[in-house]
């Protein structure tokens, strides 16, 4: 009697006992973590897409003209006929030599007076206004290279000196303050980004 008691207790344990779940885990895909020292930082100089730019050697000399109707955009000149141009003679060594003065490349001022009034003017449009401040600017200014031919000249009204010229003055630091290849580059980034806009040339190359 005993025996089958216990049997039958045996019995019950095994029957009655909840079946626990048995659960096969799945590991996870693990995630892709970026650390931060390698994200890929935005390049501020989107500049390599930016057409050519004319390369012409005239040191001491107006060269080409313009052909209007040309349409001046606000503080900028019309690209269809002021695209920029540079002389790729003019190198940094050149450009950031001590004591180097673009007045040794600059044309006479009986030339660019001359083209100022019977070429720039007519082209753009512009009346000649006794007393009204205008300068036949440089857009790729000759402390960065530029050239003294047309495609590198417009008649830019208001007053001298304009607040391009602070510009220019910025952009030439940053070219002199490196060296070898990597200043070479920086002139030709510092070309492109103020032949395509002075007013964001800092911004889009990155100086503060």
């Amino acid at each position: 009697m005993r025996r089958s008691l216990l049997a039958a207790v045996a019995l019950c344990a095994a029957a009655c006992t909840p079946a626990v779940p048995v659960t096969t885990a799945t590991p996870s895909a693990p995630r892709s973590v970026t650390p931060s020292a390698t994200r890929a930082v935005p390049s501020p100089t989107p500049l390599t897409t930016a057409p050519p730019l004319k390369q012409v050697h005239d040191p001491g000399r107006v060269t080409g003209t313009l052909v209007g109707p040309c349409h001046a955009r606000g503080q900028l000149p019309d690209p269809a006929c002021t695209p920029g141009a540079y002389d790729p003679a003019v190198t940094v060594a050149i450009l950031c030599a001590p004591g180097y003065s673009t007045a040794s490349y600059r044309p006479p001022s009986s030339q660019t007076t001359a083209f100022k009034y019977h070429v720039a003017y007519p082209a753009y449009g512009l009346a000649v206004i006794p007393g009204a401040p205008s300068e036949l600017d440089h857009l790729i200014s000759l402390e960065l290279g530029g050239a003294n031919d047309a495609s590198n000249l417009w008649p830019e009204v208001g007053a001298i000196p304009n607040p391009k010229d602070a510009v220019e003055n910025k952009l030439h630091d940053w070219v002199c303050a490196a060296n070898g290849a990597e200043a070479e580059q920086r002139l030709h980034a510092a070309q492109i980004a103020i032949a395509a806009d002075w007013t964001t040339a800092e911004h889009v190359l990155g100086i503060t």
